[in-house]
């Protein structure tokens, strides 16, 4: 499937945020591929007999994005990060719907990338530690908390995040270092 002009995904979103809500309805086709390589990637973490596969939780989170409140996406980036948030918290309450829980009864691994976790020797945790630290970490920082979500979940460059978030590129790129440092932490310390 070729790439869809970013011009038409610009317009479909200033359309959407002009109120324009029969454009949701053309926003899925110039989107699903990147949606499908963020779910492919949040996904290749998951154990291999995990039942949801990426299709499925990119129509989840379409269909959490589509009937959420805020239509009104900045631009690709910003986009894209809700996407991102959407898809994390689908496989969030798919977890609990599991019976995930701390003692390993069904436990949903994750693989954290190398740039998150650099210095763990395991780089496995349980998303339901990942999600508590993540969310630990937002309420000391709230940027912190969504850089590390833009980064992690949603596969931003560090140039898309600072345009998300509204700093320079040098600030997300030090905020980036500290917060993976403290997850790194957070992480091996639950495991304790």
């Amino acid at each position: 499937m070729a790439k869809p002009d970013p011009r038409e995904l610009t317009m479909a979103l200033e359309s959407l945020r002009a109120g324009e809500q029969e454009q949701f309805e053309l926003l899925l086709p110039l989107v699903y591929d990147e949606l499908r390589v963020i779910a492919g990637r949040q996904m290749s973490g998951e154990r291999v007999e995990h039942t949801l596969q990426p299709t499925a939780l990119v129509h989840e989170a379409y269909l959490r994005l589509a009937g959420g409140a805020e239509l009104g996406w900045e631009n690709r980036a910003h986009f894209f990060a809700m996407a991102a948030r959407a898809m994390r918290h689908v496989l969030v309450d798919f977890a609990r719907r599991k019976g995930a829980d701390k003692r390993g009864g069904g436990l949903q691994r994750v693989s954290l990338h190398d740039d998150i976790a650099p210095d763990l020797p395991d780089g496995d945790f349980d998303l339901l530690d990942l999600h508590e630290a993540l969310e630990k970490l937002s309420d000391l920082d709230a940027t912190l908390g969504r850089i590390v979500e833009l980064r992690f979940f949603g596969g931003l460059t560090l140039d898309e995040v600072a345009n998300v978030v509204g700093f320079s590129r040098r600030k997300v790129a030090s905020e980036w270092a500290f917060a993976r440092t403290w997850l790194a932490r957070e992480l091996a310390e639950g495991g304790k």
